[in-house]
């Protein structure tokens, strides 16, 4: 029994936001988008995902209130942080709350999928289907060697 991995994408740049929309509903996912943090945090009430992919900076909401919005609830989602800052500060706090990857833009859609799948697996891969496909890969890359 396959079961559908959700994402919210929150990103106020379109393209962007396209861009990875395209890659992620191409590989199986399914995404929910919203264009700011306000609209975001509705989605995420609304859909449980099991992974939210967050702009830092966003009109109307950035990306550091839906991190604390998502840590003060009960049972949240893996998130990544997409931005074009530079400064380890914002890098720093991102970690402190609790964000499973921070990817700095621009980054090729390789990474960024394989961040996504690193945090909730390939679509339809329950838990016990990831480990034993990990196992797999370790016993392979050990008779490679």
């Amino acid at each position: 029994m396959s079961m559908e991995k959700k994402i919210v994408l929150i990103e106020d740049d379109r393209e962007i936001a396209n861009t990875i929309q395209s890659v992620l509903n191409a590989s199986g996912y399914k995404v929910f988008y919203a264009q700011n943090g306000v609209d975001g945090q509705k989605l995420i009430e609304s859909e449980s995902p099991e992974l939210v992919i967050t702009d830092m900076m966003m009109p109307r909401m950035g990306g550091f209130p839906i991190l604390e919005f998502l840590k003060s609830r009960e049972s949240s989602p893996k998130v990544i942080m997409i931005t074009a800052n530079e400064g380890g500060r914002h890098k720093a706090y991102a970690e402190m709350l609790g964000v499973h990857d921070y990817l700095r833009k621009p980054f090729a859609m390789e990474l960024m999928l394989e961040s996504v799948e690193s945090a909730i697996g390939k679509p339809g891969n329950s838990k016990a289907e990831e480990g034993t496909n990990r196992l797999r890969r370790t016993a392979k890359k050990s008779t490679d060697e």
